[in-house]
């Protein structure tokens, strides 16, 4: 008996399966996957600021604008006959109410650009709404290079009116 025994057991040893290794997609797709996912989702959470917080965010101040009203201006455009004008009522935002003090002293070479730009206009550089964003942004653009650094954030149009 005891020799059955034995070549059973050796029969059994022998049909028994292996242990195999895990496949590389296996692996990739039981363990490496959901691993990245689980660390994607912790930094996820952490840089939102919902763990690891405590800290209390900081409101951003927040400036209050400046005006700073231009004198009227009155110019007549070029083009040919009959002859066009135009008159302008604008506002400027500044980036602060010290930026009003140096632009009072500024004042002359700011109306300069402003002539020289408006007198070489044409009836139809201002019509329709892109012609006067057109106009709006190179009286920006000439604003800041006559006063450097720049002052002026943004021109309002109180008026505009070509005739």
């Amino acid at each position: 008996m005891a020799s059955i025994d034995a070549d059973i057991s050796e029969e059994e040893v022998e049909e028994a399966p292996a242990k195999r290794k895990l496949s590389g997609k296996v692996l990739v797709l039981y363990i490496v996957l959901p691993l990245v996912l689980l660390i994607g989702a912790g930094v996820g959470v952490y840089m939102s600021g919902l763990l690891g917080g405590g800290h209390e965010e900081e409101k951003p101040v927040v400036a209050v604008p400046v005006f700073y009203d231009l004198p009227d201006f009155l110019v007549n455009l070029s083009g040919p006959p009959p002859q066009h004008f135009l008159k302008m009522k604008v506002t400027l935002q500044i980036v602060d109410a010290e930026a009003a003090k140096r632009l009072d002293a500024e004042l002359p070479r700011v109306l300069d650009a402003f002539q020289v730009f408006l007198r070489e206009l044409r009836p139809e550089d201002v019509e329709g709404s892109a012609g006067v964003l057109r106009v709006k942004e190179e009286l920006l653009r000439r604003i800041n290079l006559a006063v450097q650094p720049a002052l002026a954030t943004d021109i309002l149009f109180k008026e505009v009116i070509v005739q």
